[in-house]
């Protein structure tokens, strides 16, 4: 288990994380989410001793990082892919992490085929892609089979086939009663492979949740529903529910489930074409929940051209622009 309670951190002026309390249970895949700047990274490197808090604890079942004897066999984690040295072979490097650990060496095959390294092990680690980078980093992270492990951006530089494969060996590890916490800005792998998200913004905790409870808090349950007499079926289900007309023959039913909706037009007498229940997504719910904590803002080219034009208008209403 994760533990990070009243976690604090300024940077002179600035608070990167602000009185932050949360728990990463075992068994589950926690993602940790929130916009750039919001404290993810920096709440990360205070759990694994990078960083000190100002204020607060961060523990790893129940200890500081700096604790823990054996940190590679206790936890594992990724959070900079960069963070090698360039001039080792990947298989140095790892060889390096166990025996500084007391890890067997056997282990290094292990995870060099784990993490589809292959051949590439006896490369230099200059030589190596993003993506091959990650792979490492995550066959590090795994060296010590560790019950805790953390991930920041694990899927960064990752193809297909390495999405699948992280994804895969995240939830198996949780399957197998692991702590796992993971930090994405990818909404949809999120959405596939996390029970729980800890969403956090401005350095605060926004939201901490079952994923389930986090879509539905989006207004309850949708249902899509066509009917050649959607009038008539609007008043059937207008005391029961909130509808709203989205086309002449569609309704939009909120709280109630597709059954409900269905027997009570069944009891109505009226006729149905299409009746289904609208999946939410992670990325709905997490721009609405995070709207106003996102500190970088970027401009769509029309906004941009406005931006310009304007001023450029000003000073020649004013005379000629020398």
């Amino acid at each position: 288990m994760i533990s990070v309670a009243g976690l604090t951190k300024r940077y002179g002026p600035v608070t990167a994380v602000d009185d932050l309390t949360f728990e990463v249970a075992a068994g589950k895949v926690t993602g940790f989410l929130g916009p750039n700047g919001a404290g993810k990274s920096t709440t990360m490197r205070m759990v694994l001793g990078l960083d000190r808090p100002t204020a607060g604890t961060a523990t790893v079942n129940g200890k500081r990082y700096a604790g823990l004897s054996a940190p590679l066999r206790e936890v594992g984690a990724l959070l900079d892919a960069g963070a090698m040295h360039p001039g080792r072979t990947g298989r140095a490097h790892l060889r390096i992490g166990a025996r500084s650990n007391g890890i067997p060496l056997s282990r290094v095959d292990a995870v060099i085929e784990q993490a589809g390294l292959g051949s590439a092990a006896r490369r230099r680690v200059k030589g190596y892609s993003l993506g091959m980078r990650q792979r490492l980093g995550i066959a590090t992270a795994l060296l010590g089979d560790p019950e805790v492990l953390l991930f920041d951006e694990p899927v960064n530089g990752l193809d297909l086939d390495g999405v699948r494969w992280i994804r895969a060996l995240l939830r198996g590890f949780a399957d197998e009663g692991r702590t796992v916490l993971v930090s994405s800005h990818l909404m949809s792998e999120m959405q596939l492979i996390a029970d729980r998200v800890v969403i956090i913004g401005g350095g605060r905790l926004i939201a901490d949740s079952d994923i389930g409870a986090v879509l539905h808090g989006l207004g309850g349950q949708r249902v899509l529903v066509r009917t050649p007499a959607a009038d008539e079926l609007h008043r059937a289900l207008a005391e029961r529910a909130s509808v709203s007309r989205t086309a002449q023959d569609e309704l939009e039913v909120t709280g109630l489930e597709a059954a409900e909706v269905g027997d009570l037009a069944h009891a109505a007498g009226v006729r149905l074409h299409h009746l289904a229940e609208v999946e939410e997504s992670l990325e709905q719910a997490y721009l609405s929940l995070t709207e106003d904590s996102v500190d970088y803002h970027g401009a769509v080219p029309g906004q941009v051209r406005e931006q310009v034009t304007e001023p450029v208008t000003e000073r020649l209403a004013d005379g000629p622009v020398r």
